[in-house]
């Protein structure tokens, strides 16, 4: 399978991905909920969406899906490992630097995590 393909198609799957958990947050916390639980709520969000298309359309082989209790596994260990630096990243911005500051900064949070993501997907989760 083609790693410019899986790339583009898992950008796109993550461009979805970051916008429903960055609005989440933002709308979680602007309405008074803490940034932990916030930015943890967006990520369930996101993960869940995530987890289908990217084992659906980004990783499947011809039309073979990539699901399953066996790779939900995998996908919800690194997702944790992932959402605990995400929370702490995210919510030391909003302690430093407030909320605000927080909200800009989780999209660029969420970016380099994906690079990652991408890798771990790619060669663990959805193998």
């Amino acid at each position: 399978m083609s790693l410019f393909r899986q790339g583009s198609q898992f950008a796109m799957v993550g461009a979805l991905q970051l916008l429903l958990d960055w609005s989440v947050f933002v709308a979680a916390t602007a309405a008074g909920m803490p940034a932990v639980p916030g930015n943890l709520l967006g990520r369930v969000g996101g993960a869940l969406i995530g987890f289908w298309l990217n084992g659906r359309f980004t990783f499947a082989n011809e039309g073979d899906a990539r699901l399953g209790w066996h790779r939900f596994r995998r996908f919800l260990a690194i997702w944790v490992v992932l959402s605990l630096i995400s929370t702490w990243l995210v919510s030391s911005i909003a302690a430093a630097l407030g909320l605000q500051l927080a909200w800009l900064a989780k999209p660029l949070v969420e970016a380099a995590l994906a690079m990652v993501s991408f890798f771990l997907g790619r060669h663990v989760i959805y193998r």
